[in-house]
């Protein structure tokens, strides 16, 4: 049985969703408090840790319904079907080509450096960056089919921003500069 006593001063959102809880769970309102405390230190570190923002970036983009999760095999076997650059249908590069347009107009509002495009376009996992020098990033794409698919979105989606992008192509990576 409990014997220490705590005085806790709620905000009226606060107030609600603990009366909320009680009223769903039928459990007293010292117990609720003493489980979300329990809940609260065994999640500690999640919480705190710097995949804890990320995490709520996904929980944002997944919540509005506006991306969805792909397993990226899946994502490599469509894909797959503009491996040969003489076969890309015209109608479906004109859709990425759309898309990184929207795109563009979003990201002119939200960013103000290559940087902030490829750490966006990382979090979402189509490239993994590694800032060389002021400016200049290393790109690594998951595979040749992603290469190509987002070279072709980053040119089309940062027209609206105020900078002119580098690209140098190598072999599994490319180097892009802000200009």
């Amino acid at each position: 049985m409990p014997t220490d006593r705590v005085t806790v001063s709620l905000d009226e959102e606060t107030k609600e969703t603990l009366e909320d809880l009680t009223d769903r769970t039928g459990e007293s309102q010292s117990q609720l408090i003493r489980e979300a405390i329990a809940f609260y230190a065994a999640n500690f570190d999640s919480a705190h840790a710097s995949d804890s923002d990320h995490l709520q970036t996904y929980y944002e983009m997944l919540s509005t319904g506006e991306h969805v999760l792909l397993d990226i095999d899946l994502l490599h076997a469509l894909l797959s079907q503009f491996s040969d650059p003489a076969q890309r249908d015209e109608g479906v590069l004109e859709m990425i080509d759309q898309v990184a347009q929207y795109h563009a107009q979003e990201y002119a509002e939200r960013f103000d450096s290559l940087e902030d495009v490829l750490e966006w376009l990382s979090l979402c996992g189509f490239l993994t960056v590694r800032r060389d020098e002021k400016g200049s990033f290393h790109v690594v794409f998951p595979s040749e089919s992603v290469r190509w698919l987002m070279i072709r979105f980053i040119r089309g989606s940062i027209t609206d921003l105020p900078f002119e992008i580098e690209i140098e192509e190598s072999v599994s990576k490319v180097l892009l500069r802000e200009r």
